[in-house]
């Protein structure tokens, strides 16, 4: 579906093409930078749609700079001081990204996503009635569906190729993967960083659920946020005001694509169904609302 004013794959022209992700498009800039553009794209179940969202890149790019800008004290942050006309002198190249790219340093990237859970939902919902436990981790008896836990838990999972689906992986197996004291390192930061955000969200009405962060070191091996930050995208946000235990809560993200994508006849591989219009239209009015009740 072509809707005019929509990103779905940039191309630029000037700067070598490093790599196009489910929803991002990644660019050399220099050797030491990257230019990523966030495009309308839109993946579900691990599978890009062929219908963007309407303005969803710009939405998921100031949502992330702001919890950048926000957790900067906590952790550094990919973000460089290059600027988008630096990086993009020709004026044509930079209006077709303007708004959802930026400039950051270039990292070395670990192989895990760090997923902090505040709630019983999804793949945990599931484990949890199978085995009263999600990932490893036992959790009380006689939970409902989407209640809060007791307290925030740290699942990691693996890094999947597009078209790949992630794996949930213990927290010992990443010891194995990127050492004991990164491990650690990366739990803890998550943790801080899912407590503080769901915190401030909680004071705008809405519930962050659950989380993945992304990270990666630079040469002297600093550990550094990368990728996006708490964005519709990257998590489940929830309504407060209905919220209630025992069922699936309306959201913010896509979760409203996946709701839909349930009641059709796919298997869940590419390629995936269109969407209807009144599907991309309330999808773009969730992620709209999610930025403005988080930075006004």
């Amino acid at each position: 579906m072509n809707i005019p004013g929509t990103l779905y794959q940039s191309s630029i022209k000037s700067l070598p093409l490093i790599h196009r992700g489910k929803v991002r498009d990644i660019y050399a800039v220099g050797d030491d930078r990257l230019l990523i553009v966030t495009t309308d794209r839109l993946s579900a179940f691990d599978v890009i749609l062929p219908d963007p969202i309407p303005g969803k890149g710009v939405i998921l790019t100031e949502i992330s700079n702001f919890w950048f800008r926000r957790m900067h004290d906590t952790v550094p942050n990919q973000l460089s001081d290059t600027t988008l006309d630096e990086a993009l002198p020709d004026e044509g190249e930079r209006a077709e990204v303007q708004g959802r790219a930026i400039v950051v340093k270039k990292l070395r990237a670990l192989p895990i996503e760090a997923i902090v859970r505040g709630y019983l939902i999804g793949s945990g919902w599931k484990d949890y009635r199978k085995t009263g436990s999600v990932c490893g981790i036992k959790l009380p008896a006689g939970l409902q569906m989407a209640e809060k836990l007791p307290e925030a838990i740290y699942t990691p999972s693996t890094k999947a190729d597009v078209g790949e689906h992630d794996e949930n992986i213990n927290f010992s197996y990443t010891q194995k993967l990127i050492g004991n004291d990164m491990a650690q390192q990366i739990k803890d930061v998550s943790l801080r960083l899912y407590n503080d955000a769901a915190m401030y969200a909680l004071e705008r009405r809405i519930i962050i659920a659950d989380t993945k962060f992304e990270f990666g070191v630079d040469e002297s091996g600093k550990l550094t946020l990368i990728d996006e930050a708490l964005t519709p995208d990257s998590s489940r946000f929830w309504p407060a005001d209905q919220y209630q235990p025992g069922i699936s809560p309306p959201s913010f993200d896509k979760q409203y694509v996946r709701d839909y994508l349930e009641t059709l006849d796919w298997d869940k591989k590419d390629p995936g169904p269109h969407l209807p219009v009144e599907v991309i239209t309330m999808t773009a009015e969730k992620y709209q609302e999610a930025l403005t009740r988080l930075t006004q």
